[in-house]
């Protein structure tokens, strides 16, 4: 144990000016139990230091096959390993500089043993959520109905909230917000995803009522569709597909639902196209018009992240290219879609990346870093850094 003359003499053979320094000093000593590795060190933002100290809760997700992530409430972060050249140190009871100058009772030599020392911490770096696993295992199971035989005799798991909060790296804001925006529903407990042939049968029902009572569709009364289709289908579902295709508000009491065109339009595509590997893109419109709603009009923006153009080909075709079914890292979507087609222009591009975007960053600056940009007949395009193997679709 060192005595104050002993770190007097310490300093002066230093040459350094006590009078420089703090009247108090720590003399560190390695612990019994000290050892490297025996505790981790994790550098949170103020925001995160402010959860914790409010009693919050941060949890680290990922499978063995997985990077670890961390969750907050709302939001996730990446988990990487930083090395630094300085040892840290971890010594219970340690006071700072500030916290010593506020406490004058402090005696003059604080002997403290270290309870343990890294050369690295773990750094957070926010990302985006890993949401694509969500859908993908909701999909392997989805909801054809209460009479379907298929869901009956399924074989594949079905998924609670505590169960996805398990399996997917996204804090539970995210999670519940990623179910809202795929349309899942809560049946008996587990999250579900209706099949789509199921959806669009639920759709049919309700945009047949709509014609045959000429309601507006903009004013859509839930009490007399439940009283109406609920004899053909689960009320809970006539409701669930106008809370997907509709906006619901209130009116002198009763609710009503405001339907969505962009949206039904879109459905009414892919229903079209899901069984085409391409369609003429003049017939399509011209069938995809036929088929909508009277008092809708179709239009192709409408079909943006779901189905692609080809204005190459002659005549100029469609097919379907849903962005849900593209990778989900950076570098793996950017190969998908030039092995699609070697070259891209923007506005064709942007909806199959802009899910890849990080908070405040840009579809421009994805661009920049992955994609070559050059000028085609007086159009700006874009095609890969790298050599990429050509996916045949067709």
């Amino acid at each position: 144990m060192r005595s104050r003359a002993e770190v007097d003499a310490t300093l002066q053979t230093a040459k350094v000016n006590p009078a420089e320094l703090l009247p108090v000093v720590h003399c560190l000593s390695f612990g019994p139990q000290a050892a490297a590795g025996e505790c981790c060190l994790l550098q949170l933002e103020p925001g995160l230091c402010a959860e914790i100290e409010a009693g919050c809760s941060l949890v680290i997700r990922g499978e063995k096959d997985e990077q670890a992530v961390l969750c907050s409430k709302d939001k996730t972060y990446d988990m990487k390993i930083a090395d630094t050249s300085n040892m840290l140190l971890f010594v219970p009871g340690c006071k700072t500089p500030e916290q010593l100058n506020a406490d004058q009772a402090s005696c003059n030599i604080i002997h403290s043993q270290i309870a343990g020392f890294s050369n690295n911490y773990w750094e957070l770096r926010r990302c985006r959520p890993k949401l694509k696993k969500l859908r993908k295992l909701l999909m392997q199971n989805p909801y054809g109905g209460p009479d379907s035989q298929k869901d009956q005799a399924s074989t594949f798991s079905k998924y609670t909230t505590e169960d996805l909060l398990s399996l997917i790296q996204a804090s539970e804001e995210e999670i519940l917000h990623h179910l809202q925006v795929i349309d899942a529903r809560k049946i008996e407990g587990y999250w579900r995803i209706l099949e789509f042939d199921y959806e669009m049968k639920l759709l049919n029902h309700v945009i047949q009522l709509i014609d045959s009572e000429s309601w507006s569709l903009k004013k859509v009364p839930l009490r007399t569709c439940l009283e109406e289709l609920g004899s053909l289908e689960p009320t809970e579902m006539i409701e669930h597909i106008l809370l997907s295709y509709g906006r619901k508000y209130f009116d002198d009491g009763e609710v009503y639902f405001e339907m969505h065109e962009d949206k039904i339009c879109r459905a009414i595509a892919q229903m079209l196209l899901q069984n085409a590997v391409k369609f003429n893109l003049s017939e399509f419109q011209e069938v995809w018009q036929q088929s909508v709603p009277e008092g809708m009009t179709t239009r192709l923006d409408q079909l943006q992240g779901l189905a692609l153009v080809d204005r190459s080909s002659r005549p100029e075709t469609i097919f379907l290219l849903k962005v849900e079914d593209l990778p989900e890292g950076n570098q793996e979507r950017f190969n998908s879609l030039f092995s699609i087609r070697e070259k891209w222009t923007e506005p064709d591009i942007t909806p199959y990346i802009q899910d890849l975007c990080a908070e405040k960053q840009t579809t421009g600056v994805l661009l920049t870093k992955y994609a070559r940009c050059s000028m085609q007949n007086g159009v700006k395009v874009y095609n890969s850094r790298r050599p990429i193997s050509k996916q045949i679709l067709f």
